[in-house]
């Protein structure tokens, strides 16, 4: 499927981008708040349901897009809104407002909510139904695997910035360094995936 069926291949790459890109990014916003704005645990785990939340709400309601209109359509969609969250977040700074972080938070979660459901629709919709068993393995492989690569990504970014020290106000500079990296690299990472997004046909 994944030679001969261009959507089947292309949808599986979108959603490989799309959770390699946007996985990690509440692991380190939960960084962000607690070391350098000073927000407790339990604050800034609260903050950060913004993006769950209204994720929640997006995703019925792109599901019932991508039955009235093409799918492939409404996911580059969520997936470029994605693309400009990451952007934001790839300007954070001490003094960034929480305002702003709760609205790009937001833009996040509308992104991934218009994401998933029409992305899946677009994979299980161009296989027949003996290969629904398959589509659906593949697609919760690259979700497995776009979260690992994520998390990945920001590990080997911290060791060759950080290294091994931990996180003090003295490494301050370069923690927000590294965070400005990743999600400049996650961006840049989700608007190519825009274009592959795009880039598939119909069955």
């Amino acid at each position: 499927m994944l030679t001969s069926n261009r959507v089947f291949a292309a949808s599986n790459a979108a959603a490989l981008i799309n959770y390699s890109a946007t996985y990690a990014v509440g692991f380190l916003l939960s960084l962000y708040l607690q070391y350098i704005r000073g927000y407790e645990p339990i604050a800034a785990g609260t903050l950060l349901l913004v993006q769950p939340v209204i994720q929640v709400f997006i995703a019925p309601i792109s599901g019932r897009l991508a039955d009235r209109m093409q799918p492939g359509h409404v996911a580059s969609v969520g997936m470029a809104l994605s693309a400009i969250c990451l952007f934001g977040l790839a300007t954070l700074s001490e003094k960034t407002s929480i305002t702003a972080i709760i609205a790009l938070l937001a833009v996040l979660g509308v992104g991934v909510g218009l994401f998933s459901s029409p992305n899946t629709t677009a994979i299980m919709g161009c296989v027949k139904a003996k290969f629904y068993g398959s589509a659906s393995a593949m697609t919760a492989m690259m979700r497995s695997l776009g979260m690992m690569l994520s998390m990945g990504a920001v590990l080997v970014v911290f060791a060759l910035i950080m290294g091994s020290t931990a996180v003090t106000p003295t490494i301050f500079p370069e923690f927000l360094k590294s965070l400005h990296l990743i999600f400049l690299a996650f961006g840049i990472f989700s608007a190519f995936g825009v274009i592959l997004s795009l880039s598939r046909n119909r069955c």
